[in-house]
């Protein structure tokens, strides 16, 4: 199986349970794995995934203001595989960089790995 990795994709996005956050927004990056379905060798861009088509999917989720980020992460699987059907398991991270905890140092993130038939 191959393994397609979109990393550190950077957005600035509006989701959150909080008012201020769907005002100010916050910082987000997200981690993708997308596990392709056996193939020995790939030489055309039809046998694999189109990377910039994933980027989009995930472009536009994050457009999406989302009050929780396990809301999202299900919904960009989701498209994902609706998008390419090939796909055998997704993996997605996204992490909150400025969470809104007060003293809090450091980030949150939510992951989501989904295997198909």
């Amino acid at each position: 199986m191959y393994t397609i990795y979109l990393n550190n994709l950077h957005f600035h996005a509006y989701h959150g349970l909080f008012e201020e956050e769907k005002i100010i927004g916050n910082e987000f990056i997200v981690n993708v794995e997308i596990g392709l379905s056996n193939v020995d060798i790939i030489d055309e861009l039809n046998q694999t995934i189109d990377y910039s088509m994933v980027y989009k999917i995930i472009q536009d989720n994050m457009n999406i203001p989302t009050p929780l980020l396990e809301t999202l992460v299900a919904n960009i699987s989701n498209a994902i595989y609706v998008y390419d059907n090939r796909i055998k398991e997704i993996s997605i991270k996204i992490e909150k960089k400025y969470p809104p905890i007060q003293n809090f140092t450091g980030n949150v993130a939510v992951s989501l790995k989904k295997s198909f038939q």
